[in-house]
């Protein structure tokens, strides 16, 4: 699949805002912790991966009723669904000046993902911050994509080839609208 970018701006995938806080003191501590003396950009790029996939649980996996959207929070809270976690990845790879994109796969669901493009790397690669579990085992991969889901298209299941500088509206409304988990289910778009 050939991937998109929303912005042709390659400059507007490192950005800072309101979601991806990437100036935020927990972000910029928790950043230079992934990144020792001399590791390069792909190093860092798969320990930040495997943080965020292996020590933030997905909170349908947990139970836990936290709605974070914001990546500070999900850092913060060590909770989230696929887009927050999806939010933090972009963060920490943003603070290592490694542009970062947020892409999207409908399953019965939208289902979020985190895409990159390491410095003299080829192009855009994404990957699936979710957490694994028996049955899900994504990886780190720049080649094959090692995501959490097979896409079905005969269950109308489709990847979306767009990739964005800032969470779509839609995902994001619905992170900010929920006051707990059960309400998220009830808001979280099935389809962009």
């Amino acid at each position: 699949m050939e991937l998109i970018q929303q912005n042709p701006e390659l400059s507007a995938y490192l950005a800072t805002d309101e979601v991806i806080d990437h100036e935020h003191p927990l972000v910029r501590q928790t950043a230079p912790r992934l990144r020792s003396d001399g590791i390069d950009a792909y190093a860092y790029a798969k320990a930040a991966f495997e943080f965020v996939r292996d020590t933030i649980p997905h909170s349908s996996d947990t139970g836990d009723v936290r709605v974070p959207w914001r990546a500070s929070d999900v850092l913060a809270q060590r909770t989230g669904i696929c887009c927050a976690k999806a939010h933090a990845l972009v963060a920490l790879l943003r603070a290592g000046s490694i542009p970062a994109a947020f892409c999207y796969q409908r399953l019965n669901v939208v289902h979020g993902l985190a895409a990159l493009n390491l410095p003299g790397g080829s192009g855009w690669a994404r990957l699936d911050p979710r957490g694994n579990k028996p049955g899900v085992d994504a990886q780190f991969s720049l080649g094959e994509e090692r995501l959490a889901f097979d896409i079905h298209p005969e269950s109308n299941e489709m990847d979306y080839p767009v990739l964005y500088d800032v969470p779509h509206p839609a995902v994001l409304d619905a992170l900010r609208a929920a006051p707990d988990q059960e309400t998220l289910w009830t808001l979280h778009p099935a389809e962009l």
